[in-house]
Protein backbone atom coordinates (compact mmCIF):
# COMPACT_ATOMS: atom_id res chain seq x y z
CA UNK A 1 0.00 0.00 0.00
CA UNK A 2 1.25 3.49 -0.85
CA UNK A 3 0.50 5.59 2.21
CA UNK A 4 -0.41 9.29 2.12
CA UNK A 5 2.17 11.47 3.81
CA UNK A 6 1.10 13.71 6.67
CA UNK A 7 0.46 17.32 5.69
CA UNK A 8 3.58 19.03 7.01
CA UNK A 9 4.54 22.49 5.75
CA UNK A 10 7.96 22.99 4.17
CA UNK A 11 9.15 25.47 6.86
CA UNK A 12 8.06 23.05 9.59
CA UNK A 13 9.78 20.17 7.86
CA UNK A 14 12.93 22.21 7.30
CA UNK A 15 13.06 23.16 10.96
CA UNK A 16 12.60 19.54 11.96
CA UNK A 17 15.38 18.50 9.60
CA UNK A 18 17.75 21.09 10.98
CA UNK A 19 17.04 20.18 14.58
CA UNK A 20 17.34 16.45 14.08
CA UNK A 21 20.22 16.15 11.66
CA UNK A 22 18.24 14.69 8.77
CA UNK A 23 21.21 15.16 6.46
CA UNK A 24 22.91 12.30 8.28
CA UNK A 25 19.97 10.01 7.52
CA UNK A 26 18.30 9.93 10.92
CA UNK A 27 14.53 10.04 11.27
CA UNK A 28 13.29 13.57 11.65
CA UNK A 29 9.73 14.34 12.60
CA UNK A 30 8.40 14.54 16.11
CA UNK A 31 5.04 12.75 16.03
CA UNK A 32 2.23 15.32 15.98
CA UNK A 33 -0.24 13.29 17.99
CA UNK A 34 -2.64 16.21 18.42
CA UNK A 35 -3.43 16.26 14.69
CA UNK A 36 -2.21 13.03 13.11
CA UNK A 37 -4.68 10.33 12.16
CA UNK A 38 -3.68 6.68 11.98
CA UNK A 39 -3.32 7.15 8.22
CA UNK A 40 -0.88 9.99 8.88
CA UNK A 41 1.06 7.87 11.37
CA UNK A 42 1.39 5.00 8.90
CA UNK A 43 2.46 7.37 6.13
CA UNK A 44 5.18 8.94 8.26
CA UNK A 45 6.45 5.57 9.50
CA UNK A 46 6.40 4.05 6.01
CA UNK A 47 8.29 7.05 4.62
CA UNK A 48 10.78 6.62 7.48
CA UNK A 49 10.19 10.17 8.60
CA UNK A 50 9.53 8.81 12.08
CA UNK A 51 9.98 5.46 13.77
CA UNK A 52 7.08 3.39 15.04
CA UNK A 53 8.90 3.27 18.37
CA UNK A 54 8.93 7.06 18.70
CA UNK A 55 5.25 7.20 17.76
CA UNK A 56 4.34 4.68 20.43
CA UNK A 57 6.49 6.51 22.98
CA UNK A 58 4.63 9.73 22.24
CA UNK A 59 1.20 8.18 22.71
CA UNK A 60 2.28 6.33 25.85
CA UNK A 61 3.55 9.61 27.27
CA UNK A 62 0.20 11.27 26.56
CA UNK A 63 -1.68 8.39 28.17
CA UNK A 64 0.48 8.53 31.29
CA UNK A 65 0.06 12.30 31.51
CA UNK A 66 -3.71 12.11 32.01
CA UNK A 67 -4.43 9.42 34.63
CA UNK A 68 -7.41 11.45 35.85
CA UNK A 69 -9.40 10.33 32.80
CA UNK A 70 -9.36 6.68 33.92
CA UNK A 71 -9.24 5.87 30.21
CA UNK A 72 -7.04 2.76 30.36
CA UNK A 73 -7.34 -0.22 32.65
CA UNK A 74 -4.23 -1.80 31.15
CA UNK A 75 -1.53 0.25 29.44
CA UNK A 76 0.84 -2.29 27.87
CA UNK A 77 3.95 -0.16 27.42
CA UNK A 78 6.34 -3.10 27.25
CA UNK A 79 4.31 -5.00 24.67
CA UNK A 80 3.57 -1.94 22.56
CA UNK A 81 7.20 -0.83 22.43
CA UNK A 82 8.33 -4.34 21.51
CA UNK A 83 5.76 -4.46 18.72
CA UNK A 84 6.92 -1.05 17.50
CA UNK A 85 10.57 -2.13 17.40
CA UNK A 86 9.57 -5.22 15.45
CA UNK A 87 7.64 -3.06 12.99
CA UNK A 88 10.68 -0.82 12.49
CA UNK A 89 12.89 -3.89 12.00
CA UNK A 90 10.54 -5.30 9.36
CA UNK A 91 10.65 -2.02 7.50
CA UNK A 92 14.44 -1.90 7.72
CA UNK A 93 14.59 -5.37 6.17
CA UNK A 94 12.62 -4.10 3.21
CA UNK A 95 9.34 -5.83 4.05
CA UNK A 96 6.21 -4.22 2.61
CA UNK A 97 4.63 -1.41 4.56
CA UNK A 98 1.27 -2.22 6.11
CA UNK A 99 -1.87 -0.06 6.04
CA UNK A 100 -1.69 0.71 9.78
CA UNK A 101 2.10 0.53 10.10
CA UNK A 102 2.97 1.69 13.62
CA UNK A 103 -0.48 3.14 14.38
CA UNK A 104 -1.37 2.79 18.10
CA UNK A 105 -4.69 1.08 18.80
CA UNK A 106 -6.76 1.21 22.01
CA UNK A 107 -9.14 -1.68 22.69
CA UNK A 108 -12.23 -1.78 24.89
CA UNK A 109 -11.90 -4.13 27.84
CA UNK A 110 -14.79 -6.25 26.65
CA UNK A 111 -12.81 -7.32 23.53
CA UNK A 112 -10.17 -10.01 23.90
CA UNK A 113 -6.52 -9.31 23.01
CA UNK A 114 -3.94 -12.04 23.56
CA UNK A 115 -2.00 -11.67 26.81
CA UNK A 116 -4.01 -8.69 28.10
CA UNK A 117 -6.80 -8.83 30.67
CA UNK A 118 -10.37 -8.75 29.36
CA UNK A 119 -12.33 -7.68 32.44
CA UNK A 120 -15.45 -6.29 30.72
CA UNK A 121 -15.13 -3.64 33.43
CA UNK A 122 -16.32 -6.00 36.19
CA UNK A 123 -14.40 -7.34 39.22
CA UNK A 124 -15.26 -11.02 38.69
CA UNK A 125 -13.26 -11.01 35.43
CA UNK A 126 -10.33 -9.03 36.85
CA UNK A 127 -7.87 -11.90 36.25
CA UNK A 128 -9.14 -13.17 32.89
CA UNK A 129 -6.26 -13.12 30.40
CA UNK A 130 -7.24 -14.60 27.00
CA UNK A 131 -4.70 -16.52 24.94
CA UNK A 132 -5.86 -15.29 21.53
CA UNK A 133 -7.02 -12.11 19.85
CA UNK A 134 -10.65 -11.64 18.96
CA UNK A 135 -10.86 -11.74 15.14
CA UNK A 136 -11.56 -8.01 14.98
CA UNK A 137 -8.30 -7.37 16.88
CA UNK A 138 -6.23 -9.86 14.89
CA UNK A 139 -7.05 -8.32 11.54
CA UNK A 140 -5.91 -4.89 12.72
CA UNK A 141 -2.71 -6.25 14.27
CA UNK A 142 -2.00 -8.03 11.00
CA UNK A 143 -2.49 -4.68 9.24
CA UNK A 144 0.26 -3.14 11.36
CA UNK A 145 -1.66 -1.62 14.29
CA UNK A 146 0.11 -1.68 17.65
CA UNK A 147 -2.05 -2.40 20.68
CA UNK A 148 -1.36 0.20 23.39
CA UNK A 149 -3.64 -1.40 25.93
CA UNK A 150 -7.18 -2.02 27.07
CA UNK A 151 -9.61 0.78 27.84
CA UNK A 152 -12.04 1.26 30.69
CA UNK A 153 -15.79 1.04 30.22
CA UNK A 154 -19.22 1.10 31.80
CA UNK A 155 -19.39 -2.12 33.78
CA UNK A 156 -20.40 -5.11 31.63
CA UNK A 157 -21.33 -2.55 28.93
CA UNK A 158 -24.65 -1.96 30.72
CA UNK A 159 -24.77 1.83 30.60
CA UNK A 160 -24.04 5.07 28.82
CA UNK A 161 -22.17 7.18 31.40
CA UNK A 162 -18.90 5.29 31.96
CA UNK A 163 -19.25 5.92 35.70
CA UNK A 164 -17.53 2.72 36.82
CA UNK A 165 -16.03 2.76 40.30
CA UNK A 166 -13.65 -0.12 39.48
CA UNK A 167 -10.31 -0.05 37.64
CA UNK A 168 -9.57 3.66 38.04
CA UNK A 169 -6.16 5.33 37.68
CA UNK A 170 -7.11 8.82 38.84
CA UNK A 171 -8.33 10.30 42.12
CA UNK A 172 -12.01 10.39 41.09
CA UNK A 173 -14.09 7.42 39.89
CA UNK A 174 -15.53 6.91 36.45
CA UNK A 175 -14.13 7.48 32.98
CA UNK A 176 -13.85 11.23 32.46
CA UNK A 177 -14.45 13.47 29.46
CA UNK A 178 -11.26 14.36 27.59
CA UNK A 179 -12.37 17.99 27.28
CA UNK A 180 -13.75 18.51 30.80
CA UNK A 181 -12.91 16.05 33.58
CA UNK A 182 -16.00 17.09 35.54
CA UNK A 183 -18.10 15.57 32.76
CA UNK A 184 -18.75 11.95 31.81
CA UNK A 185 -17.03 10.23 28.91
CA UNK A 186 -20.16 8.39 27.81
CA UNK A 187 -20.53 4.66 27.48
CA UNK A 188 -20.18 1.94 27.32
CA UNK A 189 -17.00 2.25 25.20
CA UNK A 190 -16.01 5.01 27.59
CA UNK A 191 -12.23 4.68 27.76
CA UNK A 192 -11.88 4.27 24.00
CA UNK A 193 -13.74 7.54 23.49
CA UNK A 194 -11.77 9.39 26.16
CA UNK A 195 -8.46 8.03 24.86
CA UNK A 196 -9.23 9.27 21.35
CA UNK A 197 -10.42 12.65 22.56
CA UNK A 198 -7.26 13.13 24.63
CA UNK A 199 -5.11 11.87 21.72
CA UNK A 200 -3.82 8.87 23.65
CA UNK A 201 -4.37 6.89 20.43
CA UNK A 202 -5.56 7.73 16.92
CA UNK A 203 -7.77 4.63 16.55
CA UNK A 204 -9.72 2.37 18.88
CA UNK A 205 -12.16 -0.50 19.01
CA UNK A 206 -15.41 -0.51 20.94
CA UNK A 207 -18.73 -2.28 20.97
CA UNK A 208 -22.30 -1.05 20.62
CA UNK A 209 -25.64 -2.46 21.78
CA UNK A 210 -27.72 0.71 21.98
CA UNK A 211 -25.26 3.58 21.54
CA UNK A 212 -21.99 2.45 23.09
CA UNK A 213 -19.74 3.34 20.14
CA UNK A 214 -21.51 6.55 19.25
CA UNK A 215 -22.21 8.21 22.59
CA UNK A 216 -18.55 8.20 23.79
CA UNK A 217 -17.44 9.71 20.48
CA UNK A 218 -20.22 12.29 20.65
CA UNK A 219 -18.96 13.29 24.10
CA UNK A 220 -15.23 13.19 23.22
CA UNK A 221 -15.11 14.52 19.67
CA UNK A 222 -14.27 11.38 17.70
CA UNK A 223 -15.80 9.45 14.80
CA UNK A 224 -17.27 5.97 15.06
CA UNK A 225 -19.29 3.47 13.07
CA UNK A 226 -21.89 1.09 14.43
CA UNK A 227 -21.85 -1.45 11.57
CA UNK A 228 -24.89 -3.28 10.30
CA UNK A 229 -25.36 -6.21 12.68
CA UNK A 230 -23.48 -9.28 11.46
CA UNK A 231 -20.75 -7.53 9.46
CA UNK A 232 -18.21 -7.87 12.31
CA UNK A 233 -17.37 -11.08 14.14
CA UNK A 234 -18.52 -11.10 17.76
CA UNK A 235 -16.17 -13.94 18.70
CA UNK A 236 -14.02 -13.17 21.72
CA UNK A 237 -16.21 -10.30 22.90
CA UNK A 238 -18.21 -10.26 26.15
CA UNK A 239 -21.86 -9.97 25.08
CA UNK A 240 -25.12 -8.38 26.03
CA UNK A 241 -27.40 -9.27 23.12
CA UNK A 242 -26.49 -11.31 20.05
CA UNK A 243 -29.36 -9.61 18.20
CA UNK A 244 -28.10 -6.10 18.91
CA UNK A 245 -24.37 -6.30 19.71
CA UNK A 246 -21.63 -5.35 17.30
CA UNK A 247 -18.00 -4.36 17.52
CA UNK A 248 -17.00 -1.26 15.61
CA UNK A 249 -14.24 1.22 14.76
CA UNK A 250 -13.56 4.52 16.53
CA UNK A 251 -11.05 7.10 15.32
CA UNK A 252 -9.93 10.70 15.19
CA UNK A 253 -10.93 10.97 11.53
CA UNK A 254 -13.72 9.64 9.31
CA UNK A 255 -11.08 8.43 6.85
CA UNK A 256 -9.62 6.20 9.55
CA UNK A 257 -13.07 4.80 10.29
CA UNK A 258 -13.33 3.98 6.58
CA UNK A 259 -9.91 2.30 6.65
CA UNK A 260 -10.62 0.22 9.76
CA UNK A 261 -13.97 -0.89 8.40
CA UNK A 262 -12.36 -1.79 5.07
CA UNK A 263 -9.67 -3.86 6.78
CA UNK A 264 -12.10 -5.72 9.03
CA UNK A 265 -14.60 -6.51 6.27
CA UNK A 266 -12.38 -6.73 3.18
CA UNK A 267 -14.56 -4.18 1.38
CA UNK A 268 -13.25 -2.05 -1.51
CA UNK A 269 -11.89 1.41 -0.70
CA UNK A 270 -14.53 4.12 -0.37
CA UNK A 271 -13.93 7.74 -1.35
CA UNK A 272 -15.74 10.76 0.02
CA UNK A 273 -19.21 11.11 -1.48
CA UNK A 274 -20.35 14.11 -3.49
CA UNK A 275 -22.76 15.83 -1.11
CA UNK A 276 -24.71 17.18 -4.07
CA UNK A 277 -25.92 13.62 -4.62
CA UNK A 278 -26.82 12.97 -0.96
CA UNK A 279 -30.37 13.06 0.43
CA UNK A 280 -30.77 13.24 4.20
CA UNK A 281 -33.95 12.88 6.23
CA UNK A 282 -34.91 14.84 9.35
CA UNK A 283 -37.32 12.99 11.65
CA UNK A 284 -38.95 15.24 14.30
CA UNK A 285 -38.79 12.44 16.91
CA UNK A 286 -34.99 12.76 16.95
CA UNK A 287 -35.15 16.49 17.70
CA UNK A 288 -36.99 16.14 21.02
CA UNK A 289 -35.41 17.16 24.34
CA UNK A 290 -32.46 19.05 22.83
CA UNK A 291 -30.53 21.41 25.07
CA UNK A 292 -29.51 24.83 23.75
CA UNK A 293 -25.95 23.83 22.87
CA UNK A 294 -27.05 20.77 20.92
CA UNK A 295 -29.81 22.62 19.08
CA UNK A 296 -27.45 25.42 18.05
CA UNK A 297 -24.74 23.01 16.88
CA UNK A 298 -27.22 20.89 14.93
CA UNK A 299 -28.89 23.86 13.23
CA UNK A 300 -25.47 25.18 12.22
CA UNK A 301 -24.38 21.79 10.90
CA UNK A 302 -27.54 21.34 8.81
CA UNK A 303 -27.05 24.83 7.39
CA UNK A 304 -23.48 23.99 6.36
CA UNK A 305 -24.51 20.69 4.78
CA UNK A 306 -27.25 22.37 2.78
CA UNK A 307 -24.81 25.04 1.64
CA UNK A 308 -22.44 22.28 0.52
CA UNK A 309 -25.16 20.83 -1.71
CA UNK A 310 -26.78 18.13 0.42
CA UNK A 311 -30.56 17.79 0.21
CA UNK A 312 -32.14 17.72 3.69
CA UNK A 313 -35.88 17.07 3.98
CA UNK A 314 -38.24 16.48 6.89
CA UNK A 315 -39.82 13.02 6.99
CA UNK A 316 -42.19 11.27 9.37
CA UNK A 317 -41.78 7.83 10.96
CA UNK A 318 -45.17 7.10 12.58
CA UNK A 319 -45.05 4.86 15.62
CA UNK A 320 -41.24 4.89 15.86
CA UNK A 321 -41.11 5.47 19.61
CA UNK A 322 -43.77 2.88 20.43
CA UNK A 323 -42.13 0.21 18.29
CA UNK A 324 -38.70 0.93 19.70
CA UNK A 325 -39.94 0.75 23.30
CA UNK A 326 -41.38 -2.70 22.63
CA UNK A 327 -37.98 -3.98 21.48
CA UNK A 328 -35.06 -2.38 23.32
CA UNK A 329 -35.21 -3.60 26.92
CA UNK A 330 -36.89 -6.94 26.08
CA UNK A 331 -34.07 -7.91 23.72
CA UNK A 332 -31.16 -6.67 25.79
CA UNK A 333 -32.32 -7.89 29.18
CA UNK A 334 -33.53 -11.30 28.01
CA UNK A 335 -30.57 -12.17 25.80
CA UNK A 336 -28.07 -10.84 28.36
CA UNK A 337 -28.63 -13.87 30.56
CA UNK A 338 -28.16 -16.66 28.05
CA UNK A 339 -25.45 -14.89 26.06
CA UNK A 340 -23.35 -14.27 29.16
CA UNK A 341 -23.89 -17.84 30.34
CA UNK A 342 -22.55 -19.08 26.99
CA UNK A 343 -19.59 -16.67 27.09
CA UNK A 344 -18.57 -17.77 30.58
CA UNK A 345 -18.98 -21.45 29.69
CA UNK A 346 -16.57 -21.00 26.79
CA UNK A 347 -13.96 -18.71 28.34
CA UNK A 348 -14.36 -18.87 32.14
CA UNK A 349 -16.06 -22.21 32.94
CA UNK A 350 -15.14 -21.95 36.61
CA UNK A 351 -17.34 -18.84 36.91
CA UNK A 352 -21.13 -18.85 36.60
CA UNK A 353 -23.39 -15.87 35.98
CA UNK A 354 -24.55 -15.62 39.59
CA UNK A 355 -20.96 -15.45 40.81
CA UNK A 356 -20.28 -12.79 38.18
CA UNK A 357 -23.30 -10.78 39.31
CA UNK A 358 -22.41 -11.07 42.99
CA UNK A 359 -19.24 -9.02 42.43
CA UNK A 360 -20.73 -6.26 40.25
CA UNK A 361 -19.54 -2.94 41.67
CA UNK A 362 -21.74 -0.38 39.89
CA UNK A 363 -25.11 0.07 41.66
CA UNK A 364 -27.00 0.62 38.40
CA UNK A 365 -25.63 -2.54 36.80
CA UNK A 366 -25.97 -4.56 40.01
CA UNK A 367 -29.61 -3.56 40.31
CA UNK A 368 -30.30 -4.48 36.70
CA UNK A 369 -28.78 -7.94 37.06
CA UNK A 370 -30.34 -8.74 40.42
CA UNK A 371 -33.85 -7.52 39.60
CA UNK A 372 -34.14 -8.30 35.90
CA UNK A 373 -31.38 -10.30 34.19
CA UNK A 374 -30.98 -13.13 36.71
CA UNK A 375 -34.69 -13.71 37.48
CA UNK A 376 -35.59 -13.32 33.75
CA UNK A 377 -37.98 -10.41 34.38
CA UNK A 378 -38.78 -7.14 32.63
CA UNK A 379 -39.96 -3.85 34.17
CA UNK A 380 -43.70 -3.23 33.96
CA UNK A 381 -46.17 -0.83 35.61
CA UNK A 382 -46.37 -1.77 39.24
CA UNK A 383 -43.47 -4.25 39.18
CA UNK A 384 -42.07 -6.80 36.77
CA UNK A 385 -43.34 -9.46 34.36
CA UNK A 386 -41.76 -12.64 32.93
CA UNK A 387 -39.38 -11.68 30.15
CA UNK A 388 -39.80 -14.53 27.71
CA UNK A 389 -43.28 -13.74 26.27
CA UNK A 390 -42.37 -10.06 25.84
CA UNK A 391 -39.07 -11.02 24.21
CA UNK A 392 -40.74 -13.43 21.81
CA UNK A 393 -43.26 -10.76 20.78
CA UNK A 394 -40.43 -8.28 20.24
CA UNK A 395 -38.56 -10.70 17.98
CA UNK A 396 -41.57 -12.03 16.08
CA UNK A 397 -43.60 -8.86 15.64
CA UNK A 398 -42.14 -5.56 16.79
CA UNK A 399 -38.59 -5.77 15.47
CA UNK A 400 -39.67 -6.82 11.95
CA UNK A 401 -42.16 -3.93 11.99
CA UNK A 402 -39.43 -1.49 13.00
CA UNK A 403 -37.16 -2.76 10.24
CA UNK A 404 -39.98 -2.34 7.70
CA UNK A 405 -40.59 1.21 8.95
CA UNK A 406 -36.94 2.12 8.38
CA UNK A 407 -36.79 0.41 4.98
CA UNK A 408 -39.99 2.12 3.82
CA UNK A 409 -38.78 5.52 5.02
CA UNK A 410 -35.48 5.23 3.16
CA UNK A 411 -37.12 3.93 -0.02
CA UNK A 412 -40.12 6.26 -0.24
CA UNK A 413 -38.06 9.39 0.26
CA UNK A 414 -34.99 8.14 -1.64
CA UNK A 415 -32.82 8.82 1.40
CA UNK A 416 -29.16 7.96 1.82
CA UNK A 417 -29.41 8.47 5.58
CA UNK A 418 -31.29 10.04 8.45
CA UNK A 419 -29.45 12.87 10.21
CA UNK A 420 -29.86 13.93 13.84
CA UNK A 421 -27.93 14.83 17.02
CA UNK A 422 -26.31 11.69 18.42
CA UNK A 423 -27.48 12.61 21.91
CA UNK A 424 -30.11 15.21 22.79
CA UNK A 425 -27.91 16.85 25.40
CA UNK A 426 -24.20 17.41 26.01
CA UNK A 427 -22.19 15.16 28.34
CA UNK A 428 -23.66 15.00 31.83
CA UNK A 429 -21.71 15.62 35.03
CA UNK A 430 -19.55 12.65 36.09
CA UNK A 431 -21.40 11.72 39.27
CA UNK A 432 -23.29 8.62 40.40
CA UNK A 433 -26.44 10.29 39.06
CA UNK A 434 -24.96 10.04 35.57
CA UNK A 435 -26.04 6.39 35.62
CA UNK A 436 -29.67 7.03 36.53
CA UNK A 437 -32.43 5.30 34.58
CA UNK A 438 -33.68 8.74 33.52
CA UNK A 439 -30.33 9.64 31.99
CA UNK A 440 -30.04 6.25 30.32
CA UNK A 441 -33.42 6.59 28.61
CA UNK A 442 -32.74 10.20 27.61
CA UNK A 443 -29.28 9.72 26.17
CA UNK A 444 -30.17 6.65 24.06
CA UNK A 445 -33.22 8.45 22.65
CA UNK A 446 -31.62 8.76 19.21
CA UNK A 447 -29.12 5.90 19.12
CA UNK A 448 -31.40 3.08 20.26
CA UNK A 449 -33.92 2.81 17.39
CA UNK A 450 -31.32 2.16 14.71
CA UNK A 451 -29.63 -0.35 17.01
CA UNK A 452 -32.86 -2.29 17.37
CA UNK A 453 -33.36 -2.25 13.62
CA UNK A 454 -29.79 -3.50 13.05
CA UNK A 455 -28.90 -0.69 10.64
CA UNK A 456 -25.56 1.15 10.45
CA UNK A 457 -24.99 4.42 12.31
CA UNK A 458 -22.07 6.83 11.88
CA UNK A 459 -21.13 9.39 14.54
CA UNK A 460 -19.15 12.53 13.69
CA UNK A 461 -18.28 15.62 15.74
CA UNK A 462 -20.31 18.68 14.73
CA UNK A 463 -18.92 21.30 17.09
CA UNK A 464 -18.33 22.40 20.66
CA UNK A 465 -20.95 23.61 23.08
CA UNK A 466 -20.96 27.33 23.77
CA UNK A 467 -22.40 27.07 27.29
CA UNK A 468 -20.89 23.70 28.26
CA UNK A 469 -17.65 23.53 26.32
CA UNK A 470 -17.57 19.87 25.35
CA UNK A 471 -17.97 18.16 21.96
CA UNK A 472 -21.37 17.57 20.39
CA UNK A 473 -22.09 14.72 17.98
CA UNK A 474 -23.96 14.30 14.71
CA UNK A 475 -25.29 10.89 13.65
CA UNK A 476 -26.11 9.50 10.22
CA UNK A 477 -28.16 6.29 10.11
CA UNK A 478 -28.33 4.49 6.78
CA UNK A 479 -30.29 1.59 5.29
CA UNK A 480 -29.33 -1.94 6.32
CA UNK A 481 -26.08 -2.93 4.61
CA UNK A 482 -25.26 0.60 3.43
CA UNK A 483 -22.19 0.88 5.67
CA UNK A 484 -19.71 1.73 2.93
CA UNK A 485 -21.96 4.40 1.41
CA UNK A 486 -22.45 5.77 4.92
CA UNK A 487 -18.72 6.13 5.61
CA UNK A 488 -18.30 7.77 2.20
CA UNK A 489 -20.94 10.32 3.17
CA UNK A 490 -19.26 10.70 6.55
CA UNK A 491 -15.96 11.64 4.97
CA UNK A 492 -17.72 14.30 2.92
CA UNK A 493 -19.58 15.61 5.97
CA UNK A 494 -16.35 15.80 7.96
CA UNK A 495 -14.78 17.85 5.18
CA UNK A 496 -17.58 20.39 5.64
CA UNK A 497 -17.90 20.39 9.43
CA UNK A 498 -14.22 19.82 10.23
CA UNK A 499 -12.51 17.78 12.92
CA UNK A 500 -12.33 19.09 16.47
CA UNK A 501 -8.97 20.22 17.84
CA UNK A 502 -7.36 18.28 20.65
CA UNK A 503 -8.29 19.54 24.11
CA UNK A 504 -6.07 22.33 25.37
CA UNK A 505 -4.74 22.55 28.95
CA UNK A 506 -7.24 25.35 29.64
CA UNK A 507 -10.09 23.05 28.57
CA UNK A 508 -9.07 20.10 30.71
CA UNK A 509 -7.97 21.80 33.95
CA UNK A 510 -11.42 21.99 35.52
Amino acid sequence: MTARLPKVSLPTLAAALALSGCATGHRTLVPDIDTWSATDVAAAVCARQVSAESVVQAYLSRARSRPELNAFVTLDAKGALQAAREADARLARGEPCRPLQGAPLAIKHTIQAAGLRATAGTPALRDFVPLADAPVVKVLRDAGAIVLGKTNMHELAFGISGYNTSFNTGPRPGVRNAYDVSRAAGGSSSGSGAALGARMAPIALGTDTGGSLRIPCAFNGCASLRPSVGRYSQEGIAPISHTRDTAGPMAISAADVELLDRLVTGAPRASAADLRSVRLGLVPDFLANLDADTRAAFDAAIGKLRSAGATVIEVQMPGLGTLNAAIGFPLALYEAHDDMVAYLARYRPELDIRQLASEIASPDVKGTFDALVLPRQLPAPGGTVPARPVYEAAMATHRPALQRLYATTFTQHRLDALVFPTTPKVAMAATPDASSVENFVLYIQNTDPGSNAGIPGLQLPMGMGTQVKVPIGLELDGPAGSDRRLVAIGMAVEAVLGRLPAPSPSMTAR
